[in-house]
Protein backbone atom coordinates (compact mmCIF):
# COMPACT_ATOMS: atom_id res chain seq x y z
CA UNK A 1 0.00 0.00 0.00
CA UNK A 2 1.29 3.43 -0.92
CA UNK A 3 -1.31 5.59 0.79
CA UNK A 4 -4.83 6.10 2.04
CA UNK A 5 -7.01 9.17 1.92
CA UNK A 6 -10.38 10.04 3.34
CA UNK A 7 -12.49 13.13 2.94
CA UNK A 8 -15.87 14.18 4.33
CA UNK A 9 -18.08 16.90 2.86
CA UNK A 10 -20.97 18.64 4.61
CA UNK A 11 -23.81 18.25 2.10
CA UNK A 12 -25.74 21.43 2.93
CA UNK A 13 -22.60 23.53 2.88
CA UNK A 14 -21.69 21.99 -0.47
CA UNK A 15 -25.23 22.67 -1.76
CA UNK A 16 -24.90 26.33 -0.74
CA UNK A 17 -21.53 26.59 -2.49
CA UNK A 18 -22.94 25.15 -5.72
CA UNK A 19 -25.96 27.48 -5.56
CA UNK A 20 -23.74 30.50 -4.98
CA UNK A 21 -21.27 29.50 -7.71
CA UNK A 22 -23.12 27.51 -10.42
CA UNK A 23 -20.04 27.40 -12.67
CA UNK A 24 -18.36 25.21 -10.04
CA UNK A 25 -20.30 22.20 -11.38
CA UNK A 26 -18.44 22.22 -14.68
CA UNK A 27 -15.14 23.39 -13.16
CA UNK A 28 -15.07 20.44 -10.77
CA UNK A 29 -17.09 17.63 -12.35
CA UNK A 30 -16.74 15.86 -15.68
CA UNK A 31 -19.65 15.49 -18.06
CA UNK A 32 -19.67 11.76 -17.25
CA UNK A 33 -20.36 12.57 -13.60
CA UNK A 34 -22.92 15.28 -14.36
CA UNK A 35 -24.78 12.89 -16.68
CA UNK A 36 -24.75 10.17 -14.00
CA UNK A 37 -26.33 12.40 -11.34
CA UNK A 38 -28.74 14.26 -13.67
CA UNK A 39 -31.67 11.82 -13.24
CA UNK A 40 -31.44 11.91 -9.44
CA UNK A 41 -34.08 13.95 -7.60
CA UNK A 42 -31.28 15.44 -5.47
CA UNK A 43 -27.86 15.10 -7.11
CA UNK A 44 -26.00 17.11 -4.44
CA UNK A 45 -25.13 14.16 -2.13
CA UNK A 46 -23.66 12.24 -5.08
CA UNK A 47 -21.72 15.28 -6.27
CA UNK A 48 -20.44 15.88 -2.74
CA UNK A 49 -19.18 12.28 -2.59
CA UNK A 50 -17.42 12.76 -5.93
CA UNK A 51 -15.81 15.95 -4.67
CA UNK A 52 -14.65 14.05 -1.58
CA UNK A 53 -13.15 11.38 -3.86
CA UNK A 54 -10.90 13.96 -5.52
CA UNK A 55 -9.65 15.22 -2.17
CA UNK A 56 -9.18 11.66 -0.90
CA UNK A 57 -7.02 10.89 -3.95
CA UNK A 58 -4.84 13.93 -3.18
CA UNK A 59 -4.51 12.84 0.44
CA UNK A 60 -3.68 9.24 -0.53
CA UNK A 61 -0.76 10.62 -2.54
CA UNK A 62 0.32 12.85 0.35
CA UNK A 63 -0.68 16.00 -1.57
CA UNK A 64 -2.85 18.99 -0.84
CA UNK A 65 -5.67 20.73 -2.65
CA UNK A 66 -4.51 22.12 -5.97
CA UNK A 67 -1.93 19.42 -6.68
CA UNK A 68 -3.80 18.63 -9.90
CA UNK A 69 -6.87 19.73 -11.81
CA UNK A 70 -10.25 18.53 -10.60
CA UNK A 71 -10.87 17.06 -14.07
CA UNK A 72 -7.78 14.87 -13.70
CA UNK A 73 -9.78 12.57 -11.40
CA UNK A 74 -13.36 11.45 -11.72
CA UNK A 75 -15.66 8.70 -10.52
CA UNK A 76 -17.02 6.12 -12.93
CA UNK A 77 -19.59 3.41 -12.25
CA UNK A 78 -19.43 -0.22 -13.35
CA UNK A 79 -22.60 -1.92 -14.58
CA UNK A 80 -22.79 -3.46 -11.11
CA UNK A 81 -22.87 0.03 -9.58
CA UNK A 82 -19.40 -0.22 -8.06
CA UNK A 83 -17.52 3.09 -8.18
CA UNK A 84 -14.01 3.34 -9.56
CA UNK A 85 -11.52 6.11 -10.18
CA UNK A 86 -10.40 7.44 -13.54
CA UNK A 87 -7.03 9.17 -13.25
CA UNK A 88 -5.41 11.24 -16.01
CA UNK A 89 -3.17 14.24 -16.61
CA UNK A 90 -1.10 15.61 -13.74
CA UNK A 91 -2.82 13.27 -11.25
CA UNK A 92 -1.70 10.26 -13.32
CA UNK A 93 1.85 11.64 -13.50
CA UNK A 94 1.99 12.09 -9.73
CA UNK A 95 0.51 8.63 -9.14
CA UNK A 96 3.03 7.05 -11.51
CA UNK A 97 5.91 8.86 -9.78
CA UNK A 98 4.64 7.49 -6.46
CA UNK A 99 4.48 3.98 -7.91
CA UNK A 100 0.68 3.63 -7.86
CA UNK A 101 -0.63 0.79 -10.02
CA UNK A 102 -4.05 0.20 -8.45
CA UNK A 103 -6.79 2.30 -6.83
CA UNK A 104 -9.61 1.38 -4.44
CA UNK A 105 -12.57 3.69 -3.80
CA UNK A 106 -15.51 3.65 -1.44
CA UNK A 107 -18.20 6.36 -1.43
CA UNK A 108 -21.02 6.95 1.01
CA UNK A 109 -23.43 9.65 2.04
CA UNK A 110 -26.15 10.27 4.60
CA UNK A 111 -28.54 13.18 4.88
CA UNK A 112 -25.75 15.28 6.40
CA UNK A 113 -22.39 14.24 5.00
CA UNK A 114 -20.75 12.57 2.02
CA UNK A 115 -17.47 10.71 2.33
CA UNK A 116 -14.87 9.04 0.15
CA UNK A 117 -12.16 6.61 1.14
CA UNK A 118 -9.28 5.92 -1.27
CA UNK A 119 -6.45 3.41 -1.08
CA UNK A 120 -3.63 3.44 -3.60
CA UNK A 121 -1.34 0.48 -4.11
Amino acid sequence: MIGIGIDVVDIERFRTTLERTPSMRTRVFTQIELDYVAPQSDPIPSLAARFAAREAVMKSLGLGLGAFSFHDVWVERAASGAPSLAITGRAAELAQAAGVTRWHLSLTHSDLVAAAYVVCE
